[in-house]
């Protein structure tokens, strides 16, 4: 690894007292908090298209099986707290971005120049990534995992083998999908924002490697940490079954590994950089 030391590079402003920082901190989480209560009341103005758009996954899955879509409430005020759910999700999506400027904002002051620079575009990628991530769960993941939860229905079918039975009208036992508004909900939502939230891996990664706090190496190097975690998260953050965690841990490990050739392809770039200002410096072995 080499190491350099950065040249005529000034921070903006001069190091502030501690009661000024946690000031500033207040100052841009309240910003934030009311950015999230604004965007939660406009969201709950239309929960009920957000809703409808929520639920066409299901009731395309449903609709290709021939059945109709349709929730329940299992409890009086359950449309009530479904609703504030509602709420709640489009408030953080549409709050994200301001939420970001705000951390933006508190950081800023604390950077050089270069470094301001250089973070600005991963702060416009985390939203995008974000987007991309929540795009790929419900336009892609979803469909996948309700078509296959919905195959384990069975139909009330006479008994084949046995036409007295049938002629009495002994059937099976039927299995239909009866689901529940706030369970569908809490499965969507929480697919959604696993996926959202997992796309900003690459970012976050990126950014470490941007700040020379990981290398392409140590990545490489700590796959299977990695591994080990990323099952962890992958059965936090997923409904418990099987086939839904194993989905989340590939395309999060993708991310991964994708994120060691970004860092890699910007440590290319850094020493580029370096060796034409003359300032590189080799390694001894």
């Amino acid at each position: 690894m080499s190491a350099h030391t950065p040249i005529d590079d000034d921070l903006d402003g001069s190091s502030a007292p501690l009661m000024e920082h946690l000031k500033e901190l207040r100052t841009r989480i309240i910003w934030s908090v009311l950015a999230l209560v604004v965007a939660m009341i406009l969201a709950y103005l239309v929960w009920n298209p957000i809703y409808n758009f929520l639920t066409r996954p299901i009731c395309a899955a449903l609709e290709d099986r021939g059945q109709e879509c349709g929730l329940i409430l299992l409890k009086l005020q359950e449309g009530f707290s479904v609703a504030i759910r509602i709420a709640f999700f489009g408030g953080f999506i549409l709050s994200f971005p301001v939420i970001g400027y705000q951390l933006w904002r508190f950081v800023a002051p604390g950077l050089y120049k270069t470094e301001k620079r250089a973070f600005l575009p991963f702060l416009l990628a985390s939203p995008a990534m974000f987007a991309v991530g929540a795009a790929f769960a419900y336009y892609i993941i979803l469909p996948m995992v309700f078509a296959f939860f919905l195959g384990f229905q069975q139909g009330p079918l006479a008994l084949p083998d046995d036409p007295a039975a049938a002629g009495d009208g002994s059937r099976l036992a039927g299995i239909v999908f009866q689901g529940s508004v706030s369970e569908y909900l809490t499965l969507t939502t929480r697919f959604i924002l696993a996926f959202g939230l997992s796309f900003q891996l690459p970012v976050a990664l990126a950014l470490l490697g941007r700040a020379g706090l990981v290398s392409s190496q140590s990545l490489a190097n700590t796959r299977r940490y990695a591994v080990v975690i990323i099952l962890t998260l992958a059965a936090c953050l997923t409904p418990p079954d099987v086939g839904s965690q194993l989905v989340l841990f590939s395309v999060v490990y993708g991310l991964y590994e994708i994120s060691i050739q970004i860092v890699r392809r910007i440590e290319v770039v850094r020493e580029r950089d370096l060796r034409a200002q003359g300032l590189w410096i080799e390694d001894d072995e």
